[in-house]
């Protein structure tokens, strides 16, 4: 690894993070706060920092970037922006003390959702904002964004964009990288566009609008008001949100794809089929579950059921009603939803639909062969034979989270979390959802979480966001040697 590349090109996403605070300080402005002069503060520290360590630098050659140069820029990336995203939380006075102030920013650009806010109407408007932009940022990643940018210094970004988005199969869209990342970037901001727009068109003001729209693109789900979608209490407003929390979950190549012309994709797509599928299939079950136990009628039942599902399984973790409360089958189906995710190449956590597609074709061949020892037989994805590589890569994937869960989950407990708090809180964190149960749940926060499990779920975050092998890396002893 080569540490001054890195470290310039760290200088660099924390400079683009600082002007990204320009939209926050307009905000902040247009409704005379005070809270501008700490956001003007907050930006002038970010960029001022960024430039110095892009500065000193100057002069490193980083016109190829190795493999572990990538790894090192994205995985050390998101642990310096959430701690640049602190500061205008803590300059404001929001939040009174480093940690909570780094979990809220953490929680943010992992598109997680988690907070440790209790009064979230009483923040300013500015700071309100910046809370949702960095969820916006985090969606598609301030890595892949840097490379639709680097290019000027003629800076190489395949390594950063493999270890951004670890999927199974890394889906180019066009020759240069460059060039992919800004043609997602582009259908990620036209969806964002029309979402705002239809949010605006059912009277929500156009500030709430914006908010809720760059916390639903990235499946990240803080919400500038207490109660979240449930606020609203409006039919019209929760089937916007519900179609583009799934649009953000789908592999956003399909997206660009359907915009090329190619308007059957959805449906050709075997894991776009399959997540639409479990969508389906899992409302109906928690609807049919809610009826008369916990709503009188079958469209409240289904408007709650389709909402909370569909919020879930995207990782979104926005609520229309406090699911804690709701009977055991369907607490235990929206966990479910949890692990489940949205689709490989889309803003959504979990293990993703793929992942869970290809190890239960491997388990069925695996079945199969007992019966026909000798039979030669592929697993095949829409037609095509899946490499024993990926497969192997899939399951040691899915090992390590595991582990991971159950390590994170007995730390909670140890630290003197109750056991349906501490399952819920790290599986609502390494999978990038937010709300939890018990706790953590709907209408409860982060913050009487323990020191030492804040740090734990931190970490849960960026883990799950990053899909653990590009920051493991970096603890394993290999890596550092030449």
């Amino acid at each position: 690894m080569h540490a001054r590349r890195v470290l310039r090109l760290i200088g660099l996403l924390v400079f683009f993070v600082g002007l990204s605070m320009a939209l926050a300080l307009l905000v902040s402005l247009i409704y005379r706060e005070p809270s501008a002069r700490d956001l003007a503060a907050s930006m002038g520290i970010t960029c001022v920092a960024g430039l110095l360590i892009f500065l000193s630098t100057k002069g490193e050659e980083v016109s190829q970037l190795s493999h572990r140069d990538g790894v090192a820029i994205v995985s050390l990336g998101w642990f310096v922006a959430g701690a640049v995203g602190a500061l205008p939380f803590l300059l404001s006075g929001s939040i009174d003390n480093f940690t909570d102030a780094y979990f809220e920013s953490v929680s943010g650009f992992t598109t997680t959702g988690a907070s440790i806010l209790s009064d979230i109407e009483k923040l300013p408007k500015g700071i309100l904002m910046w809370r949702s932009i960095i969820q916006w940022l985090g969606g598609m990643g301030i890595i892949v964004l840097s490379i639709a940018i680097l290019p000027f210094l003629g800076i190489g970004g395949m390594q950063l964009y493999k270890a951004e988005i670890p999927s199974p199969v890394v889906d180019k869209l066009k020759p240069r990288i460059s060039d992919t990342a800004k043609a997602l970037w582009k259908v990620y901001i036209l969806i964002t566009v029309l979402e705002i727009l239809l949010l605006l068109g059912g009277g929500m003001s156009l500030f709430d609008s914006v908010c809720h729209t760059f916390c639903t693109m990235p499946t990240g789900g803080f919400s500038p008001k207490n109660q979240s979608i449930a606020h609203y209490n409006s039919p019209y407003f929760d089937g916007v949100i519900i179609v583009f929390m799934l649009l953000a979950a789908i592999n956003f190549s399909l997206h660009y794809r359907l915009l090329k012309g190619e308007l059957g994709i959805f449906g050709k797509d075997p894991e776009c089929r399959v997540f639409l599928g479990l969508v389906g299939i899992l409302t109906l079950l928690v609807t049919l579950d809610l009826y008369g136990s916990s709503y009188a009628s079958l469209a409240s039942a289904f408007r709650h059921a389709a909402f909370q599902v569909s919020s879930l399984i995207t990782t979104t973790g926005f609520v229309t009603a406090d699911f804690d409360t709701w009977p055991s089958l369907s607490k235990c189906l929206l966990v479910l939803c949890m692990f489940l995710g949205g689709m490989a190449g889309s803003t959504g956590g979990g293990i993703k639909t793929l992942r869970i597609l290809l190890m239960a074709k491997h388990t069925y061949q695996e079945v199969f062969r007992i019966i026909h020892p000798h039979a030669v037989r592929a697993v095949k994805l829409g037609g095509k034979p899946v490499g024993g590589d990926i497969l192997n890569s899939i399951w040691g994937f899915f090992f390590l989270y595991l582990s991971l869960y159950g390590l994170s989950v007995l730390i909670l407990a140890g630290v003197g979390m109750d056991p349906i708090s501490a399952l819920s809180a790290v599986a609502a964190c390494i999978f990038n959802v937010g709300p939890g149960l018990g706790l953590v749940g709907p209408t409860q926060n982060y913050l009487a979480v323990p020191l030492l499990g804040k740090w734990v779920l931190m970490l849960c975050m960026i883990l799950g966001r990053l899909e653990i092998y590009t920051v493991i890396v970096l603890f394993m002893p290999e890596y550092w040697r030449k």
